[in-house]
């Protein structure tokens, strides 16, 4: 029944909208159904394989990297050319392009986000060196800090400690394994120092404890007696693994 359903929200004054044109116009399909990903993927292979058979690659020496219907084109100094060859694909393919995300960026000086990754000038903690490379983004950073500190809510107090851990160890582990690339320690620490932060708030609430609970949870009896996880990368020996 999802699939047929309008994607509504509430808003200021408490009506009920959609959030779509597409129910109202009839096409498209509902936001997160799985047959999003796959037309886009058969959209883009046509758009793919015309910008390889027409010549733009060899052409611009503009390569193609995409995850479905996001994607990026890398160059060197054929950024505009390779702008307007793509709006002109792309119109040809009755697709939309949004605008809000469509832009030239020049690195280094300049970084941009793709799948949750910020791509520009990175330093190399052992040495400070810099180089181009990618970190996790401060915009997921923040998206996972605020499912901790939602998940630590007074609304869950009533919930046992091991449950709470356990949820925060599953969203911990679940994050550093997609964002494992680049130098993602300062990443790192900074969720896991929001996730100590807030499970002890958490715990000071539960008990009806003052305080911030620095001294009667330490660092030790959330990871020891807990159980809450520290991350950090385990294989440093890849060549990606630059933490």
């Amino acid at each position: 029944m999802w699939l047929h359903a309008p994607v509504e929200e509430t808003d200021a004054q408490g009506y009920r909208r959609r959030t779509t044109r597409n129910k109202d116009e009839g096409r498209g399909c509902p936001q997160g159904a799985p047959i999003s990903p796959l037309l886009a993927n058969l959209y883009m292979r046509r758009f793919i394989l015309g910008w390889k058979t027409l010549g733009h690659e060899r052409r611009l020496q503009a390569k193609i990297v995409n995850y479905a219907d996001d994607f990026v084109i890398c160059c060197r100094g054929t950024a505009v050319q390779a702008m307007a060859v793509m709006r002109t694909m792309m119109s040809r393919l009755e697709l939309t392009i949004n605008e809000q995300k469509t832009h030239i960026c020049r690195l280094p000086d300049e970084s941009f986000d793709f799948l949750g990754y910020t791509l520009g000038r990175c330093y190399s903690p052992q040495t400070g060196l810099r180089f181009i490379g990618q970190r996790p983004s401060h915009k997921k950073i923040r998206s996972l800090c605020a499912r901790i500190s939602e998940e630590t809510s007074a609304s869950t107090g009533r919930q046992d400690v091991a449950e709470i851990v356990k949820r925060l160890n599953a969203m911990l582990q679940g994050w550093a394994n997609y964002f494992c690339l680049g130098p993602v320690s300062k990443a790192y620490r900074q969720v896991t120092n929001h996730a100590r932060q807030h499970l002890r708030q958490w715990l000071s609430r539960k008990h009806k404890q003052r305080g911030l609970g620095y001294t009667r949870y330490p660092d030790p009896y959330l990871h020891g007696e807990l159980g809450l996880v520290t991350l950090r990368l385990v294989d440093r020996h890849v060549p990606w693994a630059t933490a």
